[in-house]
């Protein structure tokens, strides 16, 4: 048995349970971890509400790092004793858990089990989108929502290293501030401006060449009208909800613009597409052209306070659990 974080009737923070959990041996293909650190992501609150259906009972969260304790049959590459972090499977907040091994990758040295496990998602995330949603080109513009959050923080950093000009948004002064120190070029609170019409005048009216937006119905429509002609809305997030576009038309009027609503799955779905992916990330890290904030870290116990603080907007940077 292990120690781990339960969903058994989908519903609000309150619906996670720790409790003790079965622990098998590991089957062919799979590894045993102990885990010694958690990430915290959107996608977990979307599973246990039910807006991402998961089969009941599951143990939340989809990332986290940890040390190898066996190998399945089968198993190559690895040895007990590796340190390896992982995203994309759910089960994650546990003190122990059973992972298919060829999702796993090794933390090189110099990286902390805490980082790997604050940058696995969130950084992979930030990759693929700009690397392959919208390969990002030296002097272009784009705009960043929820430039102050765990994926936020490492996007920005990264884009800039690239050489683009980065706009970005946040909630808050503190969280402006943050933004602006990871990064961002010119960051607008969209508590107290007009986002749309702030990109305008600072691209002056011809608008940014992409949107990357994690934020979803609060903002979405509003992106629109900050892309230049022909440009790409990346939608990748529901933070605020669920985006829909009842008259496609909307996108001709506003500059014959592109709509995109990527997922890892479909860019990191092979494991050479992961390894290369990885790699990047944790070059990036090690040569501090992307500087990890982990704003929060919280119990594996304290998991569903952990969720309200990142439902309400209290949370900046990365959030982790610890077993």
């Amino acid at each position: 048995m292990t120690r781990a974080v339960v969903v058994r009737q989908l519903g609000g923070p309150e619906a996670l349970s720790l409790e003790d959990w079965p622990l098998a041996s590991p089957a062919p293909g799979q590894v045993a971890l102990r885990q010694t650190a958690i990430g915290l992501n959107f996608i977990d609150t979307y599973q246990r509400s039910g807006l991402y259906p998961v089969q009941l009972p599951f143990v939340a969260g989809n990332e986290g790092a940890g040390v190898i304790t066996a190998l399945g049959e089968g198993v190559t590459g690895f040895r007990v004793g590796d340190r390896v972090a992982y995203q994309g499977q759910i089960g994650a907040y546990a003190a122990e858990r059973l992972a298919a091994a060829d999702r796993m990758v090794a933390i090189p040295d110099g990286i902390s089990d805490q980082t790997a496990a604050a940058i696995m998602l969130k950084g992979l995330t930030a990759y693929y989108l700009l690397f392959k949603t919208w390969p990002v080109a030296r002097g272009e513009t784009i705009l960043w929502h929820a430039a102050a959050g765990g994926t936020g923080l490492i996007a920005t950093q990264w884009a800039k290293a690239l050489g683009a000009t980065v706009i970005g948004t946040a909630g808050s002064a503190d969280k402006v501030a943050l933004a602006k120190a990871h990064g961002c070029d010119h960051v607008i609170n969209y508590q107290t401006e007009d986002f749309a019409a702030r990109v305008r005048e600072l691209t002056g009216g011809r608008g940014v060449d992409v949107v990357y937006d994690g934020v979803g119905k609060a903002t979405f429509e509003r992106s629109l009208d900050c892309l230049r002609p022909r440009g790409l809305m990346v939608s990748f997030g529901n933070a605020s909800g669920v985006v829909s576009i009842p008259d496609i038309t909307l996108l001709s009027r506003k500059g014959s613009l592109y709509v995109t609503r990527p997922t890892g799955g479909h860019y990191l779905g092979t494991r050479a597409e992961l390894v290369e992916g990885a790699k990047r990330l944790f070059d990036a890290v090690a040569s501090g052209a992307i500087k990890i904030e982990i704003g929060r870290t919280f119990a594996l116990a304290d998991a569903a306070e952990a969720h309200r603080a990142l439902e309400s907007r209290e949370t900046t940077g990365s959030v982790i659990l610890l077993p």
